[in-house]
């Protein structure tokens, strides 16, 4: 989650220049890059290898969800003891994010001594707890670097750690690479990632004030109306793009079995590999969608991620069994998309609450988007089997729906507001 920003927010006349004299900020840029990318590799560790862990386990498609499912809840359970804890104020930012990495990667790890499903989804679901002080610590962290160029930076971050989460699939499309050294190349990196961090990162020259988790402050957030329809479009966006990252790789080797009855081992490789490639491009996506944001506005920005990655929604399921010719382009053009917008969602909720509450408000968005992913991962497999692949990813489509309506209900009132406050603006701030 990123945190709270204005990147358009004009700067007074006699301010020093922004972040385009510092000289560490794209050194610093770098190094956070490149260990969001080795530590979010921990994300998708076990889902790389699902079919492996299916045959050796003899579990249903459901049960193999849960290697994903219980991640994204043990991050919302340690996204919640952050915030009540308030860890991020107590524990400088160097510190707690190599010490969830290291966790994280030694819980990773401990999957390989699990005899059978629940052991491994009691590691699983740590390791989600340890990323939590990983993926939402990296936006604060370099947001004290970045205020012109802040999307730009944060849309990068975003960008590395969606190539992070795709990379297992990478190491899986080796041919005759299996559990063991999936799981281990996650952990690897996440040390790596602890390293460059612990070494080579200190906050930037534009820190952020505590802004704590309050219960107090709970009910009023939940009474505001622009923090309801921002949380609206988020819970739209993340409706779609966790089901669709786990499954697409699954749909496309599904794809590919039906389409090419051929030998096993070369068409496991190439379904690893388009699997990655789908995921991996959601990167350019990120730095694309920061870019654009920052120049045409964040709700313009993110209908048009949802609108486009809702439509590959449902196209994608008309290419099963067919070419990859057919596939794999709209696939990769839903990869790109479905997380284009990811980034803006959170600065939408930050100035949708007064600055005092802004900590609550992302909490809670947080916990809701992540305990909503938890019900669409499990949701595919049985409409999977119902319906078979052509229609089960059809449903993912009412996510963007649902939040396109909420994010077009912002724009109305934030422009009467802006209206009523100053009858010659022509565009409210949170459209900027």
């Amino acid at each position: 989650m990123p945190p709270p920003t204005r990147p358009n927010a004009p700067r007074p006349r006699d301010a020093t220049p922004s972040d385009d004299s510092h000289p560490r900020r794209w050194r610093t840029l770098a190094i956070l890059t490149l260990a969001e990318l080795l530590a979010m590799s921990l994300w998708f560790a076990a889902s790389a290898v699902s079919a492996q862990y299916r045959v050796l386990w003899d579990l249903s498609a459901s049960q193999v969800a849960w290697l994903t499912t219980v991640v994204q809840l043990g991050f919302v359970a340690g996204t919640a003891v952050s915030a009540l804890l308030n860890l991020a104020d107590l524990v400088p930012a160097r510190r707690l994010f190599a010490g969830c990495a290291m966790l994280g990667a030694v819980a990773n790890a401990l999957t390989l001594t699990a005899d059978g499903l629940p052991a491994a989804l009691g590691w699983r679901f740590l390791t989600g707890v340890a990323l939590a002080g990983v993926y939402p610590p990296a936006m604060k962290m370099i947001s004290t670097w970045f205020r012109a160029r802040r999307g730009l930076a944060v849309g990068t971050v975003v960008g590395a750690l969606t190539v992070g989460k795709a990379f297992p699939y990478l190491i899986h499309a080796i041919p005759g690479v299996g559990i063991t050294p999936v799981v281990l190349t996650a952990s690897a990196g996440a040390v790596v990632a602890a390293g460059l961090v612990w070494l080579g990162y200190h906050d930037g020259p534009y820190p952020f004030p505590p802004r704590p988790f309050s219960w107090g402050l709970a009910r009023d957030v939940v009474r505001s109306r622009p923090w309801r329809l921002a949380t609206g479009g988020y819970l739209g966006h993340m409706f779609e793009l966790y089901a669709a990252w786990t499954w697409l790789p699954v749909f496309i080797a599904a794809s590919i079995a039906l389409s090419d009855p051929g030998t096993g081992v070369p068409r496991e490789s190439i379904a690893s590999l388009i699997g990655f490639a789908a995921l991996a491009i959601g990167g350019g996506g990120c730095i694309w969608g920061g870019v654009v944001a920052d120049r045409r506005g964040r709700t313009w920005l993110v209908t048009v991620a949802l609108a486009i990655s809702g439509a590959c929604a449902v196209l994608i399921g008309f290419t099963f069994g067919t070419s990859l010719w057919l596939v794999v382009p709209i696939a990769l053009t839903w990869g790109f998309f479905v997380v284009a917008d990811s980034a803006q969602f959170s600065v939408l909720v930050t100035e949708s609450v007064p600055p005092h509450a802004v900590g609550t408000a992302l909490t809670l968005q947080t916990s809701l988007g992540f305990l909503l992913t938890a019900v669409t991962i499990q949701l595919i497999p049985p409409l999977a089997a119902a319906l078979g692949w052509r229609w089960a990813f059809a449903v993912l489509s009412l996510g963007p729906v649902f939040g396109i309506a909420s994010i077009r209900r912002l724009i109305r009132l934030t422009t009467v507001k802006a209206t009523l406050a100053d009858p010659s603006a022509s565009r409210p701030s949170v459209l900027g």
